[in-house]
């Protein structure tokens, strides 16, 4: 690369949040929180409709038990514990515990499969396998002869279990049987332990997406944990033992930096839903103040919100529209620091209070100080319709190599954008720099902890650095006031043979806000004139809109061919169209016949798109697309939860852009 045709611009300024001494690890903290609040609640769990509790000295105890059980049963400093299961307290305990045996944590999603679980444990050296329940249990026994590393399964659910009886398994409560024997002849041996530790020991391997091939694992010490901690706490407003939820699988990063690293450090009041099907109903009870949601998360639930609202009554629609159309005004004026006009400054808290309020509650969001959404970029209009609900929504963007980047802060910011970098603590790095290579738009970085590399994996880590700067793969502009605008990742950039270059993931946000629209696939090439896209409808919000218009459906397949269901998504692209370049809008697109599933390899287990493989897939529909021809027999093999295979084949209908046909709402 010809680095004079690189720009670079200024640093952050640090704002610096209380570090106490000696903490450099997850588990010094964990030590230094037990001592400053050893009866304050720290954990609560919804168990057959009870909380149950902990404070901080009961977690200590947790963690150091299995900590010791973990070390009398072969644990070695620097060797693996990998953990798979949703969730819940043992999952944090467990992890906890790995750091303080000087060991490295690695999470995996609970649905994932057996082969995709096989090439984690194997690459990853795992020597134990902590699991939630029979369900993970049977995967890990299904590979353990793949994994000669393995020492033993653990697990802490046991439901199912009682007829179980082989050598590798164990249960929680017996590793920490064995942690009390192990202290009896080793007095001392967890503090010895947790204060051999220090900043550079690897902490947790997390593994990447694999959009594009095998997912890598990327390595992250505990200083890496604790930089993009405090990145977060010196540019938001958090207060000692704020409530947070903890939904996030620890298998997206996300949840590394908030649950189990900053749930020490500010500290949090860490609750676990009952069921991953209860998130929002446990959120709503416990009164959470923190709340983190991927992209995906924040577009389902306002997609949620829409499509009750095309079931309610006249009266409720015609409230909610009139509410949402006064916020909507006062919001925007906010954003941009400016003064609403005063007729809506004066509606607006009665549209609050009796119209909004009441959804924000029903929605479990009511308490709710601090939102984020975290991970990719958002389309602006959902920001925008969280904004007008009364809801601060924020932007937080980051990368698993480098750690938290930035975030909005403030009250006045530009939802198209995702916000400004964040400072680092002195103690823990240099100010973040940042350049943009001139001829790709690619976002260079350094400062901070930095990149420690790919595990095993000294090529790929290479290729990621140059002269000192990481290569983060995403292209982005910065605007005068420093706010990052995120285009796409530099892979997914695409250029037409007309010459046009469009970002996919752009257009697919916008697409995505859309309470019919799933999933989305952009279209388009070097070899193709225009963009075309493949969509995935949401079928239980166009199920309803279909049943409630007199439509008869019998399956998704039949469903997603509708006539009026592909007129109804034609009106929802030419919308996202009027804003986009003319180059880039969407000039024909198909319904697909059936719904992406990770566990067919179409998506990552974070719902992220396998581009490559969804084009090969769905190839010959894709060049239907592209000849002009309206129609096409897609056959597509789908995998059934039994593990049988079969095939969909479906009469796939094409569509143009040209003359939108206005569907009823």
């Amino acid at each position: 690369m010809n680095t004079n045709k690189l720009v670079e611009k200024g640093k952050g300024e640090t704002n610096v949040p209380f570090l106490p001494p000696g903490t450099d690890t997850l588990p010094k903290f964990l030590k230094w929180g037990y001592e400053q609040w050893g009866e304050k609640v720290f954990m609560r769990r919804k168990d057959r409709g009870v909380y149950q509790r902990w404070t901080w000295k009961e977690v200590h105890d947790e963690v150091k038990y299995f900590c010791l059980g973990l070390i009398s049963l072969g644990l070695r400093r620097g060797e693996t514990v990998a953990l798979i299961g949703e969730n819940e307290p043992q999952l944090f305990f467990g992890h906890w515990a790995t750091h303080a045996a000087l060991a490295k944590a690695v999470c995996l999603y609970p649905d994932v499969t057996p082969p995709e679980a096989h090439y984690v444990l194997d690459h990853c050296d795992a020597v134990f396998v902590v699991c939630e329940d029979q369900e993970q249990v049977d995967k890990v026994l299904e590979i353990k002869d793949q994994l000669p590393r393995l020492k033993k399964i653990i697990y802490w659910d046991p439901r199912g279990m009682w007829k179980y009886s082989h050598p590798m398994l164990m249960t929680f409560e017996e590793v920490q049987e064995e942690g009390h024997t192990h202290e009896k002849s080793h007095p001392g041996a967890f503090e010895e332990s947790v204060a051999q530790g220090n900043g550079n020991d690897i902490a947790v391997i997390s593994y990447t997406s694999g959009t594009t091939g095998q997912p890598k694992g990327v390595v992250i010490t505990h200083s890496s944990l604790l930089d993009s901690a405090y990145r977060l706490m010196a540019s938001l407003s958090l207060h000692p033992f704020t409530q947070y939820v903890s939904y996030l699988p620890p298998s997206w990063i996300a949840e590394q930096y908030y649950g189990l690293t900053m749930g020490l450090i500010v500290p949090f009041v860490i609750n676990f839903p009952e069921e991953p099907e209860t998130v929002l109903e446990n959120i709503r009870e416990v009164g959470a103040e923190l709340l983190v949601f991927s992209p995906r998360q924040w577009e389902s639930l306002a997609s949620i919100t829409q499509a009750r609202m095309l079931d309610a009554g006249l009266l409720a629609k015609f409230a909610y529209k009139r509410a949402m159309n006064i916020s909507k005004k006062v919001a925007a004026s906010r954003l941009e620091g400016k003064t609403a006009n005063p007729l809506w400054r004066l509606l607006y808290p009665l549209a609050y209070a009796v119209v909004l309020r009441p959804l924000l509650d029903k929605l479990g969001l009511l308490k709710v100080r601090v939102a984020i959404c975290g991970g990719s970029a958002m389309a602006p209009d959902a920001f925008h319709f969280f904004h007008a609900m009364g809801l601060r929504l924020k932007s937080m963007f980051g990368l698993s190599e480098v750690g938290l980047l930035t975030t909005h802060v403030g009250d006045y910011f530009d939802v198209e954008t995702v916000g400004k970098f964040m400072p680092v603590h002195p103690a823990l790095g240099h100010q973040v720099e940042w350049r943009i290579d001139e001829d790709t738009g690619e976002l260079l970085l350094r400062g901070g902890t930095g990149f420690q590399g790919y595990y095993k994996d000294s090529e790929a880590s290479a290729k990621t650095q140059h002269e000192g700067w990481f290569h983060t793969g995403d292209v982005v502009t910065v605007r005068e006031d420093g706010e990052i605008v995120y285009l796409e990742r530099l892979s997914d950039m695409r250029s037409l043979s007309t010459g046009a270059r469009f970002p996919p993931q752009f257009i697919e946000t916008r697409l995505r806000f859309s309470p019919f629209v799933k999933d989305v696939i952009c279209l388009g090439d070097e070899t193709k004139p225009f963009v075309a896209a493949l969509m995935n409808i949401d079928a239980e919000t166009v199920g309803r809109w279909a049943e409630k218009r007199g439509i008869d459906y019998s399956t998704f397949p039949d469903l997603s061919q509708k006539a009026e269901v592909r007129e109804l998504i034609r009106q929802e692209i030419d919308m996202v169209n009027r804003n986009l370049a003319a180059d880039g809008v969407v000039k024909r697109f198909a319904n697909l016949p059936k719904e992406l599933d990770p566990d067919e390899a179409e998506l990552t287990r974070s719902r992220k798109l396998r581009r490559s493989f969804l084009e090969e897939r769905y190839g010959e529909l894709v060049e239907a697309i592209y000849r002009g021809k309206a129609e096409h027999l897609t056959e597509v093999p789908v995998k059934y939860r039994d593990g049988r295979v079969g095939k969909v084949a479906v009469i796939t209908k094409i569509m143009d852009l040209e003359a939108p046909v206005e569907v009823a709402r």
